[in-house]
């Protein structure tokens, strides 16, 4: 094959920054949702009184107490986790997805393959900004005198990097690594093969709304799958040290003791807020990047129609 055969691709590094940047426009739009989730699954922790009813009552209740910018608390935490976990998760799919398309179209269970490998590695390297999400957007449900008070996401890590440790910055990394490989194996794959569907019965051309329908699968999939998984991340993730001894040994210890105080569909507790910030946050990532790979084909590589790249 000459060069001049060769297909025109987007460069594995511009295709980790796309997906970053996908992500972080998202997060902008859906922040407000993650905070409200976040502290829904600590609502009723340990057998308390649930602080919260649903999800309106939760929103009320925080805009009351905090204001708009209280809806907003953690944002730098949730940028910075775009710009790690979601840059590399996004960035290692495409390209796996783009080798693996050059020999033949991959079946569903190789995307999922490669969806997890990929939700595993881009978790890994996010979990401290992970960490500091749930701290910032759970710390105004805390007593004035025990809220932990970060500026923001750097002051976080360095904060609990100093009083606790550098590996606390990793606590919650098993967890957050199974959430985010039942996420990526779930969101991924199915943007990936729902996309396929429509595209080969021509219900739709490859064009914004057929983008929008996937993703929009790909989000009711994804937040069924992952809501027991996310409860017992958050959990650990925002649990304290009490005379030495952690409220919870591991993520099984936090489903079981869930289950046991709080009922088996404690483990979908804020499913609407859980899904009002998965669901858009999953169509805006998938749109953004559908967008610029598309811009980078036309505008830099000079060519309009290409192999699909996700």
């Amino acid at each position: 094959m000459s060069s001049q055969d060769v297909p025109k691709t987007i460069p594995n590094t511009i295709k980790f920054v796309f997906g970053g940047v996908a992500g972080m426009g998202a997060t902008l739009f859906v922040q407000p949702m993650d905070l409200i989730k976040n502290r829904m699954q600590l609502s009723g922790e340990g057998g308390k009184a649930r602080q919260y009813t649903s999800t309106a009552a939760a929103a009320k209740s925080i805009f009351k107490q905090e204001g708009f910018s209280g809806l907003y608390k953690g944002l730098s935490a949730g940028l910075l986790r775009q710009a790690s976990y979601t840059t590399v998760r996004m960035g290692v799919y495409t390209s796996l997805f783009e080798y693996v398309s050059g020999n033949s179209k991959p079946n569903f269970l190789t995307k999922a393959a490669m969806a997890m490998f990929a939700g595993a590695v881009g978790a890994f390297v996010g979990t401290p900004a992970e960490v500091a999400l749930v701290r910032m957007t759970t710390d105004g449900r805390l007593p004035p005198a025990e809220r932990r008070g970060y500026r923001n996401v750097f002051d976080a890590i360095i904060r609990i990097s100093r009083e606790e440790g550098v590996l606390t910055l990793w606590r919650g990394c098993g967890p957050t690594m199974g959430r985010a490989v039942i996420v990526n194996g779930a969101q991924l794959a199915s943007y990936s093969q729902a996309k396929e569907f429509l595209l080969s019965r021509e219900i739709v051309a490859d064009n914004i709304g057929c983008h929008t329908a996937a993703a929009m699968i790909s989000g009711l999939v994804t937040t069924a799958v992952s809501m027991p998984v996310d409860i017992a991340k958050t959990r650990i993730q925002n649990m304290k040290t009490i005379d030495g001894k952690p409220q919870y040994t591991g993520a099984l210890d936090v489903l079981s003791k869930v289950i046991k105080t709080e009922g088996i569909f404690a483990l979908w507790k804020g499913f609407l807020p859980y899904y009002a910030r998965l669901g858009p946050h999953t169509v805006l990532t998938f749109i953004f990047l559908e967008q610029m790979n598309s811009a980078y084909f036309v505008h830099v590589l000079g060519v309009s129609k290409t192999t699909a790249s996700i």
